[in-house]
């Protein structure tokens, strides 16, 4: 086996982030440079019950990652995918697959990922929560402007003549300066589709320059729009490169004349170099330049830079679940690691006794105050703390009482090591660990696990439908 051979390949299978697995065995096709029993192949958007035809890309010692080329036969979990542009942009990898199923692999994935990889087996594995929305669930979405449009094979075989050099929509996966032009996307509302269109319509007829990385240089970067839940509130935010605040008063006119349930406007200001939607200041055009929403029984203002759970409908079921990890009877301390905006701390707050939140963002802290003023919480405390160094001193220079509970969200990466020696010096009765990436949690928790921690039980919560992605929810407690 070779790099681009082409093989017929039965998929058995599903391995994290969303790759069909096949077995190639020696007995029937023994490749010279296989060295194990069964060799697999790893193939992206394969799923088990397909037989397919891939080409290899690459080849290891005990495995090897092929691209697919066709179904050959279609397992019977295969759905038609609902959106036209399934299979170009990347954003909805499974949308092919029915929802059942999706959940299912999930499950299993986090659960290989604990047993397999992590090594641990005395622990509960309950069942996955599902999400009530398939569609439309989103409650941000981040568009990105490009002087280099993706053209799509029918694009490219069709006799119009497309111009390329202007799009507004979402990166192609792995090249960072090529966006697909898209005109509908259907994780959030048909009003942010509206948006959309009507934003590209506007600063294309003007011929404006768009930012490139090559040259630093160029006045539109990205479209965001935010949209709340449970309320009517509606955020509409262009970054920018540099102020132009004629042009951007024309377009929010135009905003509010084509959608008038719009509640604010905001222009960012980003003169950073890399592709990142993050201002380095803003005007608000329109409005009072954020939004609100809520999670459970509690409000949560969002501005157009702060982090808020994609997902709001399925963020209570994870925030109940960590809550009930917890196990609080509203007489424990409890830290909140990694707390962003307070989103956490301010949920569980009637159930403790004292919750101290801490976050490395100053704006965050900044924004988790907000939060507890206007849910009028008293036993909440926010604190700016180097969770990548330590937040010991902070916990000792504020006297704050140690914890009976931790509760940690951490980034995709997983908490830094220095960190998690910080909480076992505390050493708390119980840590709950929420995680978007259950390979960098199960590594975390092994670390707490040598360290006198036992594994109680898993959730899997599915965030984001159509996507592999899932979080997860882990209870330990200290033996």
């Amino acid at each position: 086996m070779k790099k681009n051979d082409i093989l017929e390949l039965s998929i058995i299978k599903y391995a994290f982030e969303g790759k069909g697995i096949a077995k190639i065995h020696r007995e029937t096709n023994p490749p010279a440079e296989i060295k194990e029993e069964n060799f697999v192949v790893f193939v992206q958007g394969a799923y088990p019950g397909d037989v397919v035809k891939a080409k290899i890309r690459k080849v290891k010692k005990n495995y090897a990652e092929a691209q697919l080329l066709e179904v050959l036969v279609a397992s019977d979990k295969r759905i038609k995918p609902e959106c036209k542009y399934f299979g170009v942009c990347g954003g909805c990898k499974q949308q092919d697959l029915d929802y059942k199923f999706q959940t299912e692999y999930k499950y299993l994935q986090v659960e290989e990922i604990f047993r397999k990889l992590g090594g641990l087996t005395d622990f509960t594995m309950e069942l996955i929560l599902q999400s009530d929305k398939k569609y439309f669930y989103r409650n941000k979405m981040e568009f990105s402007f490009a002087d280099k449009r993706w053209l799509t094979n029918e694009e490219i075989s069709s006799e119009i003549k497309i111009e390329n050099d202007f799009a507004l929509g979402l990166h192609i996966p792995g090249l960072y300066d090529k966006v697909l032009d898209i005109n509908e996307c259907l994780l959030q509302s048909e009003v942010s589709n509206g948006i959309l269109n009507l934003t590209r319509d506007f600063f294309k007829s003007r011929n404006l320059s768009i930012y490139t990385t090559k040259t630093h240089s160029g006045y539109l970067r990205n479209l965001i729009v935010k949209q709340s839940s449970h309320t009517n509130d509606l955020m509409v935010n262009i970054v920018t490169s540099t102020s132009n605040k004629e042009l951007i008063k024309e377009y929010s006119e135009n905003l509010l004349n084509n959608f008038p349930t719009i509640t604010t406007i905001v222009n960012n200001i980003s003169a950073k170099k890399a592709l990142i939607a993050l201002g380095d200041y803003e005007e608000v055009v329109y409005g009072n330049g954020y939004i609100h929403d809520t999670i459970g029984n509690f409000k949560f203002r969002i501005s157009a830079n702060s982090f808020f759970q994609t997902n709001t409908l399925q963020a209570e079921k994870l925030y109940n679940t960590a809550l009930e990890f917890a196990g609080l009877n509203q007489d424990e301390i409890v830290y909140d690691l990694y707390c962003g905006t307070g989103t956490i701390s301010i949920f569980i707050s009637k159930s403790a006794k004292q919750v101290y939140g801490f976050e490395v963002v100053d704006s965050s802290v900044h924004d988790a105050n907000v939060n507890k003023e206007i849910n009028g919480i008293s036993n909440v405390e926010f604190y700016q703390a180097d969770l990548y160094k330590t937040f010991l001193p902070v916990v000792e220079e504020n006297k704050i009482p140690k914890p009976d509970v931790i509760i940690v969200d951490p980034p995709r990466s997983g908490m830094h090591t220095n960190t998690i020696s910080d909480v076992i010096t505390l050493s708390p009765r119980k840590i709950v660990y929420v995680s978007c990436n259950p390979t960098t949690q199960v590594r975390d928790i092994n670390l707490f696990v040598k360290s006198g921690y036992k594994l109680v039980r898993v959730k899997p919560v599915d965030m984001f439908p159509q996507t592999h992605h899932v979080e997860n929810v882990a209870e330990l407690i200290k033996e």
